[in-house]
């Protein structure tokens, strides 16, 4: 049990007796005046048993995690960490009743996410949190920062939540972080971890200087080598973050940067990353028809636009399966060229309203309903572009 303080005060009846605080996130943002999304709790002196009794249920497998019985919101038995293997999982756990509120702290990554208050408001903060807050600095809490390999990539992840607002990475926890590339302890980091860091990262207000930060580094050559290997093309690509097609719906942000980030990859590399990182399918797939989407673009510049092009690119993106995949790339291709993107919408419009129902009624069949479905369609979009006047 700690014995640097009383039992904060709480009200409710799951936690009366217990010495329990917000934790992390909810107290950094909070104070920063960014919104809170999720409330984390640490609890001081208590066993398992006791939050069982107390109706919590316990959801955590490699440490004691438990959810409040009536808002689902997390409580942690208060914990100690010590290095005993490689990697983000190479940790000993040791969750007990005389572990401290302080020395639970102590193991986190970054000041400002080492801060704790009571139910009412009252802040913990033996790492100088808050004043790093303040000074819009990201700082590790002590030197054992080096012994967590997924620290790397948290810290250039709160870096592209906060960059906007003045924040930087302390030089100390710079220096800490190529110490850990050149360690090598990046190399047993799985990629799923790596790829949820990412993906958080891409949703992030600033998603490029993430990958700006892992490559300044050295982690973006360990992590992501097929990005790594052009720092022109990098920086063009993280250039193209934020330019995404309207009205794509807020969920979808992270899958269309992640497919603006590598399109100009040729398809063994972007393949070969995609396979590293073990990418979701849908991931993976729009990425490839970012891809072919910049090759139209590429081939209309130096040949000019033709049938035989658009028709590939429609074959290539699946677009009579799929027809919902070519407005949102039309629109990508009006952030490069709206003239291209209008003829594109057109030849479109014309040729899915050539069906393989109205070629069955004039007795097509098999292969030569393919066939003709294919001609047909190719005639429509030759014809799109060859009448200026139908262009609407």
């Amino acid at each position: 049990m700690s014995k640097t303080r009383a039992k904060p005060k709480t009200e409710d009846p799951h936690l009366r007796g217990l010495e329990v605080y917000r934790v992390g996130g909810a107290v950094r943002d909070a104070r920063l005046g960014w919104p809170v999304k999720d409330t984390d709790w640490v609890v001081v002196g208590a066993t398992p048993e006791d939050m069982r009794r107390r109706g919590f249920k316990p959801v955590g497998r490699d440490f004691p995690v438990f959810l409040h019985p009536e808002s689902h919101e997390e409580f942690a038995l208060a914990r100690t960490e010590r290095k005993s293997g490689h990697g983000y999982t190479g940790f000993e756990v040791h969750a007990s009743p005389e572990v401290t509120l302080e020395e639970d702290l102590a193991r986190r990554d970054l000041t400002i996410n080492a801060m704790a208050e009571t139910p009412e408001g009252t802040l913990v903060d033996p790492h100088g949190g808050m004043a790093d807050l303040q000074a819009r600095q990201l700082r590790h809490v002590s030197p054992a920062f080096v012994e967590d390999p997924l620290r790397v990539l948290r810290t250039a992840r709160f870096l592209a939540r906060y960059a906007g607002l003045g924040f930087v990475i302390a030089e100390e926890t710079r220096l800490l972080m190529r110490e850990l590339v050149t360690s090598g302890e990046l190399a047993h980091l799985v990629a799923e971890r790596v790829w949820t860091e990412t993906e958080k990262a891409l949703d992030e207000p600033w998603p490029e200087v993430y990958f700006q930060v892992l490559h300044d580094c050295g982690a973006l050559v360990v992590l992501m080598p097929e990005l790594a290997a052009d720092a022109e093309a990098l920086d063009e690509a993280l250039g193209r973050l934020h330019r995404l097609p309207e009205d794509i719906e807020a969920e979808l942000q992270a899958r269309w940067r992640w497919a603006r980030l590598v399109e100009h990859l040729d398809d063994e590399d972007r393949n070969a990353l995609a396979e590293r990182l073990r990418l979701p399918r849908v991931h993976r797939e729009l990425a490839s028809q970012a891809a072919r989407t910049r090759t139209l673009l590429a081939r209309v510049a130096r040949h000019g636009l033709d049938g035989a092009q658009v028709m590939a690119w429609l074959d290539g993106i699946d677009a009579w399966r799929r027809g919902d995949r070519v407005a949102p790339l039309i629109s990508l291709v009006s952030l490069e060229d709206p003239q291209l993107a209008e003829d594109l919408a057109l030849a479109w419009r014309l040729a899915q309203q050539i069906l393989p129902k109205a070629l069955v009624a004039e007795g097509y069949q098999g292969c030569e309903l393919g066939e003709e479905l294919a001609r047909r369609r190719w005639e429509a979009i030759d014809g799109a572009l060859a009448d200026p006047d139908g262009r609407s």
